[in-house]
């Protein structure tokens, strides 16, 4: 089950989900590491820009994932973190409305099934995709950065660690909480260290 507490530590500079997400991301204008990163606070050498999402990028994600099987809202919010290396979670403010845009458009439909509604393409949604197919071709990929895959690799280690830290935060002791922030300080330190011994 997606756990939002732990999620938050590391979502503001790592956009980490292994969950990220419920939420949007809010790290920096590429989509990873904090604001400020770069000269002028542009996105350091291994990250180029990426893409903003646009309304009718969320309304093509849809579709695309729709042509493929139906999906509730949750899956589609997920489906589209994942095709995206985690780096675009759309927000339920933002699929939503897409949705019932596309329900009023007739281009979906939706029914419920288990507690949640579950959409479809219709028989004109179909259509559409067939006919607009440079439209709804993974529009995520626009939203992905480009990111060397060591430094995807390290973020990701980098979440695991505020998972863990958020856990001991949660359980731990006063001993353990203690323990636990002289071994973050002291991994602080190393890596300090390293980028000395380069120098």
């Amino acid at each position: 089950m997606h756990n939002a507490t732990f999620d938050a530590p590391w979502q503001a500079w790592a956009g980490g989900r292994r969950g990220g997400r419920g939420r949007g991301r809010r790290g920096g204008p590429w989509g990873w590491g904090p604001p400020g990163f770069g000269p002028f606070g542009g996105p350091p050498p291994w990250a180029e820009g990426r893409a903003k999402a646009r309304r009718g990028d969320v309304r093509a994600a849809i579709l695309a994932l729709l042509a493929e099987e139906p999906r509730n809202g949750y899956q589609l919010i997920q489906a589209i973190e994942e095709r995206s290396d985690g780096e675009w979670r759309p927000s339920p403010g933002a699929v939503y409305p897409a949705l019932q845009q596309l329900t009023d458009e007739g281009l979906i439909e939706g029914t419920e099934e288990e507690g949640r509604k579950t959409f479809r393409l219709t028989e004109a949604g179909r259509a559409y995709v067939e006919q607009h197919t440079d439209e709804v071709n993974a529009p995520w990929d626009a939203m992905t950065s480009d990111v060397r895959e060591d430094v995807r690799n390290l973020f990701k280690t980098a979440g695991g660690v505020a998972g863990a830290m958020m856990q001991v935060v949660r359980t731990g002791s006063e001993a353990q909480v203690a323990q636990a922030n002289e071994i973050l300080a002291e991994t602080r330190r190393r890596l300090y260290h390293l980028l000395a011994e380069d120098e």
